[in-house]
């Protein structure tokens, strides 16, 4: 039984319990109101009417109606509705011989499936949200909304429609920045995220589930700020909200009362597929960095710090004799980075980021990659006990810097990428306990490296005679090899140890 079945199954259990109570309690008159007095004797009693509405009270509430009616009006028009196309290649897989056919038969396929999945190119539609930034059709949405799609087109408020074309994306945040040829378009207020609050009111607006439910508006509070770790994106620093977001407000506005846009709606988490109370925007200030930089370089530029770091732990902190689990601790500080320039070294705990409690890494990360190159920022660690600011001024993360920082490494030039050993990869690859090296997780077929024999899975344990222990010296050692000079790998492939030698290929 699926969960959604389960689950299913379960309420229908419960609701019907409660009306075979119902049924029965009428039977035996149990319904009638009353309390049970000392001795056990029940004595009945009129029940009493409910006090009147105080007129303060509805006049509270009638503001706050007043206010949210009022935001979604003003805000509504900055609110597209985003449809997309994509093509799926089919492969055409075949049931013929299968176990599943085997167990039902051939009766049971015949009727319920084709013997062949069909082949060729597949039209796969969805359906998404966005927001008007800027009144000549510059619109900011997600990025898995509109990634792979062939085809996006974006219908106004007014019912008016246009085709959209991609103006930059950033999957490690998960925003996009698209536009259409319009003008005078209303675009909507952006705000400052970091001073909404939690428990502030917010509504959530956008298309969900399907075209006919488009600019739908719901409202709840921020029920956290800072999430990460969710495993949504590279960079997370969502805000929480119990405001009601579906597949479809995706891209969608999360504004404030002041009808100010705090948040890009991108996620739930859920258990039966639908809405349960969390929903996550991305927050405004993330967002504005991240399209500025599309539309003014192109590309997204991020700080980089240059440092390995990983969560604390309540063992680790009590490994260390510190008196909280929260913050992060450098594991190795990078050479040649801003973090060894400025004088960050292995071992400090991080607990503030420009005075901010850091939790996690993956809030450090996203807090040092959101800051522009260039930027000084200011750190706080632990250090033998001690609290200690380091001012830095950060450094820009290339793809180079960002794979080295990833644990991994892809070298163009003889066609491999190589990894640290870490938990999953050990078990990707079934590498025997305490092995040391670094392992080649793919080969290009037609690069210099395949053409000598190595292998996808091969355990790197030396380079040019040099113990290699991390992807930081295996670069070392491979980018000192100058164009046409030899290189030696000692690897190691299941049980068996061998070299592979071959010359650098030149410019």
């Amino acid at each position: 039984m699926s969960a959604q079945n389960f689950w299913g199954s379960k309420w229908s259990y419960i609701v019907g319990g409660v009306m075979i109570g119902i049924i029965v309690s009428i039977g035996f008159n149990m319904t009638s109101p009353g309390h049970a007095s000392q001795d056990g004797n029940v004595i009945y009693q009129p029940a009493s009417m409910p006090p009147p509405a105080d007129p303060q009270d509805l006049n509270v509430a009638n503001q706050l109606s007043n206010a949210f009616a009022a935001v979604a009006k003003d805000v509504n028009p900055s609110v597209v509705t985003i449809f997309t196309e994509s093509t799926i290649k089919m492969s055409g897989q075949s049931f013929n011989g299968s176990p599943f056919e085997q167990f039902f038969g051939d009766d049971f396929f015949n009727h319920f499936f084709q013997r062949r999945s069909p082949q060729g190119d597949m039209k796969q539609h969805g359906l998404g949200s966005g927001v008007i930034v800027d009144s000549d059709g510059i619109i900011l949405t997600n990025n898995h909304v509109v990634k792979d799609a062939d085809d996006i087109k974006v219908r106004l408020m007014d019912g008016r429609e246009f085709k959209a074309e991609v103006k930059g994306t950033d999957s490690q945040t998960d925003l996009a920045v698209i536009s259409i040829d319009a003008s005078d378009l209303k675009p909507i207020k952006l705000g400052d995220s970091d001073k909404a609050r939690v428990g502030d009111w917010v509504l959530a607006i956008g298309s969900p589930l399907q075209p006919e439910l488009e600019h739908t508006v719901t409202a709840g509070i921020i029920s956290a700020k800072g999430r990460s770790g969710v495993g949504l994106s590279q960079y997370e620093d969502f805000i929480q909200t119990d405001a009601a977001i579906n597949p479809g407000n995706s891209g969608g506005g999360m504004v404030n009362l002041h009808g100010e846009l705090v948040g890009i709606n991108a996620a739930i988490a859920t258990q039966n597929g639908g809405f349960m109370g969390i929903g996550f925007a991305i927050p405004v200030n993330l967002a504005k960095k991240v399209m500025s930089d599309i539309l003014e370089k192109g590309k997204v530029v991020r700080g980089w710090l240059g440092v390995y770091i990983q969560t604390i732990t309540p063992e680790i902190a009590k490994a260390l004799n510190l008196n909280r689990s929260k913050g992060v601790i450098v594991s190795k500080v990078q050479k040649d980075s801003p973090a060894e320039k400025y004088g960050l070294k292995d071992e400090d705990v991080v607990i503030k980021f420009n005075g901010k409690d850091v939790a996690n890494s993956t809030e450090l990360s996203t807090w040092v990659a959101g800051s522009s190159p260039d930027a000084e920022i200011t750190l706080t660690v632990l250090r033998d006990g001690d609290e200690k600011d380091i001012n830095i001024k950060l450094g820009e993360l290339t793809p180079d810097k960002q794979n080295l920082a990833d644990g991994t490494s892809q070298f163009d030039k003889v066609g491999l990428t190589v990894s640290n050993i870490t938990n999953d990869v050990s078990g990707k690859y079934h590498l025997p306990d305490n092995v040391k090296g670094v392992v080649i997780t793919s080969v290009n077929p037609n690069g210099i490296a395949a053409a000598n024999g190595l292998r996808e899975g091969d355990i790197v344990v030396k380079l040019n005679k040099s113990m290699i222990e991390s992807v930081d010296q295996f670069s070392d050692v491979l980018n000192n090899v100058d164009d046409g000079d030899m290189v030696l790998f000692f690897i190691q492939r299941g049980r068996a140890n061998l070299y592979v030698a071959f010359q650098m290929p030149e410019k």
